[in-house]
């Protein structure tokens, strides 16, 4: 007998009932707000061509490294999922491969994932069973059936989702022809860009000659030359506000900041790209880059992400054979006070300057991140993130900072996602945990009810929206009144 899929409308709300009461009160204020995704990964080709996607597998699974990293670690090949490697697509039957993550529906329980896969079989496609071994068959041809209608084609389901800008993130190195395809086509869906420069900063990155290459192509630069490297970067950081960016995003190992003299790195910059640096010298061009970066913001407008503290592709094997991005990024400790110095003894009062710094070190929330977010006009703090980005980080997240930082130093939630269907679930897990924090404020009388109503709004809608400068013209533009 199938099971029912149930999404309890009191979940993720406090257990007491009077608290609880509270935050049904402040949900149901926030739950029909338009979605702002200010930062993510999906594909800009979704949009500008606006094709079907096809099957159940190829949609929700082989794209999705929460799914598939933690199907991984229970012995299932990644071949087997559809998820593609260096040689090429997948030869896995995509039925097959769904039937296999089906079976295994039962290792998501009490994650962030089962949550968000529930929400999208419910609330996207309408099941009201649940996803077993017994109706992986029933869901597979469902789900096909419902994503050959034009209902199910990504601008339709942008528009259904509420979504009112969504931003992908894109490097240098790339053309952006699939936003300006958009533009060009005339659909009013506000999807934009985001420059994420780490393939030519990070000399490390396997991509990083390759990259450069493209980067002179693109410019018409002497990239190679420190004064032609920074006016490319300049260049394409105008193309990319042209193509409605309004945020760069840097995914250092570290958020260590430098601040050379013109001549040191200068310097610095030939050993990069002689290939002559060593591990210490291509974390400290990094670093310079970072406040290189900063002070392109002051020019431009647009505003910094730093997403440090990951140790990308830690396994080897997996990363030789199927390449980054597969699950295997690990966290790790990451310091700030000392590390972000340098760049705020340079810019940190200037309150034209933006940066929103982000961790997977979770110990640095209360001692070091939200003290420095709480006295620095130019530090905003992003929301948890990745492995945090779940109901237990989420609480977590305000916990330790909300003392210090308060919550008008955050910038709300954003989702992050290469998932495109993910993104109302991840909104509304983040609206439901943010309700139910501000409702046990309310029953320990620290807010008002009508307090807690505000600060939901901003939480869910103005702060992402004010701090990604999405109320605005042009980057550029004086910022608008808080809401």
């Amino acid at each position: 007998m199938a099971k029912p899929l149930v999404l309890h409308d009191d979940r993720l709300f406090p257990a007491e009932p009077s608290a609880r009461a509270v935050a049904r009160e402040l949900y149901a204020a926030v739950k029909g707000l338009p979605i702002i995704s200010p930062h993510g990964h999906t594909d800009p080709s979704w949009f500008s061509e606006n094709e079907s996607f096809g099957n159940a597998a190829d949609l929700l699974l082989a794209p999705d490294h929460y799914l598939y990293r933690m199907l991984y670690s229970q012995g299932v090949p990644l071949e087997q999922l559809r998820v593609p490697s260096k040689r090429g697509p997948s030869g896995a039957d995509p039925r097959e491969a769904w039937r296999l993550f089906a079976s295994n529906m039962k290792l998501f329980r009490g994650t962030p994932s089962w949550l968000w896969l529930n929400y999208v079989f419910a609330e996207v496609f309408g099941f009201e069973i649940a996803l077993d071994e017994a109706t992986a068959d029933l869901y597979f041809d469902t789900i096909g059936e419902k994503l050959a209608t034009d209902a199910f084609r990504p601008r339709a389901l942008f528009e259904r989702f509420n979504i009112e800008a969504l931003a992908t993130t894109e490097g240098p190195q790339e053309s952006l022809k699939h936003h300006h395809a958009i533009r060009d086509s005339g659909w009013g869906g506000k999807v934009i860009t985001a420059y994420r420069p780490d393939p030519v900063i990070d000399a490390e990155h396997e991509q990083f000659g390759d990259a450069m290459e493209r980067f002179a192509q693109l410019t018409g630069q002497d990239v190679w030359s420190w004064r032609g490297y920074l006016d490319a970067h300049r260049l394409r950081r105008a193309a990319f506000i042209d193509a409605g960016a309004t945020s760069t995003d840097h995914g250092h190992p570290t958020a260590t900041t430098a601040d050379l003299a013109p001549a040191e790195a200068q310097a610095l910059f030939h050993k990069i790209t002689a290939g002559t640096f060593t591990a210490a010298e291509a974390e400290l061009f990094r670093a310079q880059m970072l406040t290189e970066m900063a002070r392109m913001s002051l020019d431009d407008g647009l505003v910094m992400q730093i997403h440090p503290g990951s140790f990308r592709n830690h396994n080897r094997l997996l990363f030789e054979a199927y390449g980054r991005d597969k699950g295997a990024d690990i966290p790790q400790p990451t310091e700030y006070v000392r590390a972000l110095k340098p760049l705020l003894d340079r810019f940190g009062n200037d309150p034209k300057l933006s940066v929103i710094v982000f961790t997977l070190d979770e110990t640095s929330y209360a001692r070091e991140l939200a003290p420095l977010a709480g006295h620095y006009p130019i530090l905003k703090l992003g929301p948890a993130w990745w492995f945090h980005d779940s109901p237990e980080g989420m609480r977590r997240f305000r916990e330790q900072t909300t003392e210090t930082a308060g919550f008008y130093n955050t910038v709300g939630f954003n989702d992050d996602t290469r998932a495109f269907l993910s993104i109302p679930a991840r909104h509304d897990l983040a609206r439901r945990v943010d309700c139910a924090f501000l409702a046990r404020l309310v029953s320990e009388h620290r807010m008002t009810v009508e307090e807690a109503a505000e600060t939901a709004v901003d939480l869910a809608y103005n702060l992402p929206k004010r701090a990604y400068k999405l109320d605005q013209t042009s980057p550029a533009g004086a910022l608008a009144p808080a809401a």
